[in-house]
């Protein structure tokens, strides 16, 4: 099942992946993203653990390479298994394993990596990477938007649509986006449908959260609300 990209942006330091796929809530398996330490997409015959030890490994210091190395030596069941990360350097390692259903397979990037599995063609993969190549200044979930989209007008899950999902990092362990829509006939138009929808207040009353270099953030209620009455005028 599954198609997805895992991508970094140095212009704006967001990290993330977006996933659609032909199954329910995608969002809730697939991606595994933290700030300053990598992200990783484990999917086709889902092996969680490559997701949760995988970020174990990284956050010691393995490189990408490394750590799915490590999760591959592990894992009996590498052959059904599709997954590929990116560390903290931008370096990416992806496997497509043999017994992946048709079409299986990955492509690489700069500062990007697409993987999918039981897809129309390649056709998806490749469009998806184009769009996200082409589509460059745009937000990082902008881009994922726009790559997963290309990806379904190529094609997509051949088995249809159901779930899709986008999470997205800054600098902090909470996500600057993380929207997923676990169970729709259409799960890319209510993606971006949610993605608009969050800068209604969403995308100015997370820039006045805590984070690590300010344990409070802002508290005042005057100053929160005027900033997402004035973002709300302009839209």
């Amino acid at each position: 099942m599954t198609w997805s990209i895992v991508a970094h942006d140095p212009r704006t330091g967001e990290i993330g992946i977006g996933v659609a796929t032909r199954f329910f809530a995608v969002g809730a398996i697939v991606p595994h993203v933290e700030p300053g330490v990598g992200a990783i997409a484990t999917q086709a015959l889902v092996n969680p653990f490559y997701g949760i030890d995988g970020m174990k490994l990284l956050r010691a210091g393995l490189s990408a390479q490394e750590t799915l190395a490590r999760l591959l030596e592990l894992d009996a069941g590498r052959d059904h298994r599709q997954v590929h990360l990116q560390d903290r350097q931008g370096r990416i390692a992806a496997h497509t394993g043999a017994n992946c259903v048709d079409w299986a397979g990955h492509v690489v990037g700069e500062g990007f990596s697409v993987a999918g599995n039981m897809l129309a063609g390649e056709a998806v993969v490749k469009r998806t990477a184009e769009a996200f190549e082409k589509s460059r200044g745009k937000s990082l979930a902008e881009r994922f938007l726009v790559a997963l989209e290309a990806g379904e007008a190529a094609g997509g899950d051949k088995r249809g649509k159901q779930s899709a999902a986008i999470r997205v990092h800054t600098t902090e362990p909470w996500p600057a986006l993380d929207i997923r829509v676990d169970d729709h006939v259409d799960p890319l138009k209510e993606l971006r449908r949610l993605h608009d929808a969050s800068f209604e207040r969403w995308q100015v009353f997370r820039q006045f959260m805590a984070t690590r270099a300010d344990y409070v953030g802002t508290t005042d209620r005057d100053t929160i609300n005027a900033a997402i009455e004035a973002a709300q005028a302009k839209r």
